[in-house]
C-alpha cells in the first residue's frame, strides 16, 4: 500500500495557502505578508473573514437543528466544530459565497497613499463653510404662522348632504328645539 498516494488533498504547508483563521503562525505569516504584498493580504483577510462567517453560520444552522439524546455528546460536538470551520476554510478559497469578493472590492486600496491630518485639515478649512463641532443653532418658528388649509376626507357613503352640512354642531349641554322636560 503506497502511503504517499492518498485521496486526502496535501496539507496547508506552503507559504501561499492561508492556514485556518485561529491558527497564530499563519497570523504572523499573514501580518509579514501585509508589509510586501498588501493586496494579496487584503484578499487573504477577507477570505478568513469569510470563512469565519461561514463557520458562524454553520454553527447556527447546526443549533437550530433538533438534537437526540442517543448519539450527542461533548466529543461529537467538537468534532462537528472542527469539521465545520474546515469546511468553512475550503469553502471561503473557492470563493463560494462571494463575501470575500465583495469586501475586497468594496475596501480601499491600501498601496494608495493616505493624507497626513495636517492635509484634511487643511482641505477640511479650504471649503466654503469650515465643518463646525458645535450643533447648529435652531431658528426661531414664528408664533403667528397660518396653517396650511386642510384638505377635505373623502367619505364612505358618498359627498354629505346639503340638509346635513349646514346644521350647527350640537353640544352635550344643549337639547334640540321644541324638547322641554
Amino acid at each position: 500500500m503506497d502511503i504517499s498516494n492518498n485521496a486526502f488533498p496535501p496539507a496547508a504547508a506552503s507559504a501561499d495557502v492561508a492556514g485556518s483563521y485561529l491558527d497564530f503562525g499563519a497570523l504572523g505569516k499573514l501580518k509579514g505578508k501585509a508589509h510586501t504584498d498588501a493586496k494579496a493580504a487584503t484578499r487573504e483577510t477577507a477570505q478568513q473573514f469569510e470563512a469565519m462567517f461561514l463557520q458562524m453560520m454553520m454553527k447556527s444552522m447546526r443549533d437550530a437543528t433538533p438534537k437526540s439524546d442517543l448519539v450527542e455528546s461533548a466529543g461529537k460536538d467538537t468534532f462537528e466544530a472542527m469539521f465545520d470551520k474546515e469546511v468553512s476554510v475550503a469553502m471561503a478559497k473557492r470563493g463560494s459565497l462571494g463575501l470575500a469578493d465583495m469586501l475586497v472590492k468594496n475596501m480601499p486600496d491600501p498601496t494608495a497613499p493616505q493624507p497626513s491630518t495636517a492635509a484634511m485639515l487643511e482641505a477640511r478649512n479650504l471649503k466654503p463653510k469650515p465643518m463646525s463641532l458645535l450643533p447648529e443653532a435652531a431658528k426661531p418658528m414664528s408664533l403667528n404662522a397660518v396653517a396650511p388649509p386642510m384638505a377635505t376626507l373623502p367619505r364612505m357613503g358618498g359627498p354629505i348632504p346639503l340638509t346635513q352640512r349646514d346644521l350647527p354642531l350640537q353640544t352635550a349641554n344643549t337639547q334640540p328645539e321644541g324638547d322641554a322636560p
